[in-house]
């Protein structure tokens, strides 16, 4: 991973966020992404905290939209690595947002971790 890549691609993330559009959101995913996060739980009911799939991402990401109408992400900090970045951001009611992304050969995110937490 570049870094050039890495800027790109949380650019295009954050924009897509904050902009509300499913599709273009979905598009930086692999269909066998492995999504894990503390919300998962509490928008999905899935007791792991991790979604499998790019399908079953969509309708998380769809309720996630749907509770939260003024979502905006503010993206703090870009990192890169080996063959992954993380993304530092605001999120919504405030909270710091951290998410580590693996990112595959054909550039989608195939797997994620987010971590959360309150000023």
């Amino acid at each position: 991973m570049n870094e050039q890549l890495a800027l790109r691609l949380a650019d295009a993330w954050i924009a897509a966020w904050n902009r509300h559009d499913l599709d273009a959101i979905l598009q930086h995913y692999a269909p066998d992404v492995e999504f894990t996060s503390p919300f998962v739980s509490a928008l999905s009911g899935e007791p792991s905290g991790t979604i499998h799939g790019r399908i079953p991402l969509r309708a998380y990401f769809q309720k996630g939209l749907h509770a939260y109408p003024d979502l905006h992400f503010e993206l703090i900090r870009t990192l890169t690595g080996v063959d992954s970045l993380l993304l530092y951001y605001r999120s919504v009611n405030g909270l710091l947002a951290a998410e580590m992304m693996t990112v595959n050969r054909d550039e989608l995110i195939q797997s994620v971790r987010v971590h959360y937490v309150k000023e």
